[in-house]
């Protein structure tokens, strides 16, 4: 049987020391080594102009780029494959060029079966007394898809490009106001509350009725943009971003974007696999007719209306 001892002894012991250690209660070494606070460091003069120096040194050699042995070599190999690249692009297209047929001959893509197709049997076929929208949204609605997939992409990259960002320290919209737009015009803002309703009206016209006359998602979503270009003008991007801001321009877009692929893939599903599709084209000349027509306008004036004002407030201020 073990001895008990008093607490002052039991103190004394290793064990109760690394006891006391091992739960962080008191390091052994606190108040047992010498130490002495740290002298601030100070470099001279002579040396720190040395430094400099050899980091200067140091990038002027890096960016040394006239006497570079890899830039001169890259430099040289970059003026071959140009010259290489030009001769090549020059050469296929001559040839492309030589392969043309003969200026009015009766064989020519210009008199062939396609554009006939499209005048004889393009109400038929389409439903859409307008020619050109039928061929645009229904013989070549693919190309078409592309174009607005374009349009998208390009507000994309202007995004990215002209983006000021707002957590850099840019002024406030109200306190900067003065830079971007007149706030207290009283003739622009008459004019604008008179002309922008009918603007936005007649736009929504042009789209509605592109299946029957001239206009289409194109032109109809060029005047809607230039109606929201106009009540910008007027009343500042505070009072527009009420009712379209830059997320309005996402979620539209890829909405309008979404719903052309999926209805016109349907299309070319059916179409590919000589299924009847079962979308009605409908009577002629009505406003609910030509199939899935009036549905791609609408699309790709929602994407041109806010492509054309997304560029505009890109371009003057940086954002929305």
């Amino acid at each position: 049987m073990s001895k008990k001892v008093s607490q002052e002894q039991y103190e004394k012991t290793f064990s109760y020391r690394f006891r006391r250690w091992l739960d962080g209660v008191k390091d052994p070494f606190l108040d047992t080594v010498e130490m002495k606070p740290q002298e601030e460091f100070h470099e001279d003069e002579e040396t720190v102009r040395q430094h400099g120096e050899d980091i200067r040194q140091h990038i002027q050699h890096a960016y040394d780029l006239e006497h570079n042995a890899e830039v001169k070599i890259f430099r040289k190999i970059y003026k071959i494959f140009s010259i290489l690249f030009c001769v090549f692009l020059v050469a296929m297209l001559l040839e492309a060029v030589s392969e043309l047929p003969t200026f009015g001959e009766a064989e020519n893509p210009v008199n062939n079966e396609v554009a006939e197709r499209y005048i004889e049997k393009g109400l038929q076929e389409t439903g859409a007394v307008n020619i050109v929208t039928g061929m645009i949204l229904d013989y070549r609605a693919f190309d078409t898809l592309g174009e607005s997939h374009v349009l998208f992409i390009a507000t994309c990259t202007v995004l990215i490009l002209l983006r000021v960002d707002k957590k850099g320290g840019q002024e406030s919209i109200e306190a900067d106001d003065r830079h971007y737009e007149p706030k207290d015009d009283v003739i622009l803002q008459t004019v604008a509350r008179i002309l922008v309703p009918p603007i936005f009206i007649f736009g929504i016209y042009v789209i509605l009725a592109g299946h029957l006359g001239p206009g289409g998602g194109f032109s109809g979503g060029a005047v809607i943009g230039a109606g929201l270009i106009l009540y910008q003008n007027a009343f500042g991007f505070t009072k527009t971003e009420k009712f379209f801001t830059a997320k309005t321009y996402r979620i539209m877009s890829f909405g309008a974007l979404a719903c052309y692929s999926i209805a016109k893939s349907y299309s070319f599903y059916t179409g590919a696999n000589h299924i009847e599709s079962v979308i009605p084209l409908g009577n002629p000349g009505a406003i609910l007719s030509s199939g899935l027509i009036l549905l791609l306008n609408i699309c790709v004036g929602i994407v041109v209306a806010g492509t054309m004002y997304t560029f505009y407030a890109m371009f003057r201020r940086g954002g929305y």
